[in-house]
């Protein structure tokens, strides 16, 4: 069984899924975590052409994990899980995540690992592109403003360099890119159900999400 959740950047979709699969005992799956690790060994390699590098990514021995809370990305053994959240790879990963090599990779690997157990995912394209089947779907969305000071405070903990005004821009930038690009631009699905966080607390948007999921499905 697969529940996905697809909306902008900073809507609240990581935390709010991370908090879902806990209490529901179910999966969580961090789409954006693995084409952060893509951008992040593309940044660290010796920039080759980007067409080579992507079709050389079935050699990268992707691993990705969820526990204690925490989506956890390994390449070769390598864990890149705080390296991939600074203010470095978020400015290229919309770039990377346009690729068309890029998302036929990271959407067969999701594929595979949703396989057996109940999965929670979030996305940008999830519900449209990757799992149009879902069992349940959401698109979550905040203001821009809101957004930005939500993905400041998760920055913060690995890029202290990082300011309120690069990180809103950077969201403004992210949101024309994934809408427009041309391969698997952000939409909500026909049959996405709308939650909008600006103005809610953590507490609240979880309550939502997870009264509706109670209500839909058997998870037992």
């Amino acid at each position: 069984m697969i529940i996905v959740i697809d909306g902008p950047a900073g809507s609240g979709k990581s935390s709010t899924a991370k908090a879902i699969a806990n209490r529901l005992g179910i999966k969580f799956l961090d789409s954006g975590a693995l084409y952060r690790a893509i951008t992040y060994l593309w940044l660290e390699s010796d920039k080759p052409d980007k067409a080579e590098f992507f079709e050389n990514l079935s050699n990268i021995q992707l691993e990705a994990d969820f526990r204690d809370q925490t989506f956890y990305v390994q390449v070769g053994g390598k864990n890149l899980t705080e390296k991939i959240r600074t203010k470095y790879v978020a400015d290229r990963v919309s770039e990377i995540a346009s690729y068309k090599t890029a998302r036929s990779f990271v959407n067969g690997f999701m594929r595979d690992l949703v396989k057996k157990d109940t999965y929670i995912a979030d996305g940008r394209d999830l519900g449209t592109a990757v799992f149009p089947d879902a069992d349940l779907k959401f698109y979550m969305d905040a203001s821009l403003k809101e957004r930005a000071k939500r993905r400041f405070l998760e920055m913060k903990n690995s890029d202290y360099s990082v300011t309120l005004e690069e990180v809103m821009e950077n969201l403004r930038s992210r949101d024309e890119k994934d809408q427009n690009r041309e391969n698997d631009p952000l939409k909500k699905a026909g049959d996405a159900i709308i939650i909008d966080t600006t103005g809610k607390s953590f507490e609240e948007q979880v309550h939502e999400m997870i009264s509706i999921i109670e209500e839909n499905l058997n998870l037992n």
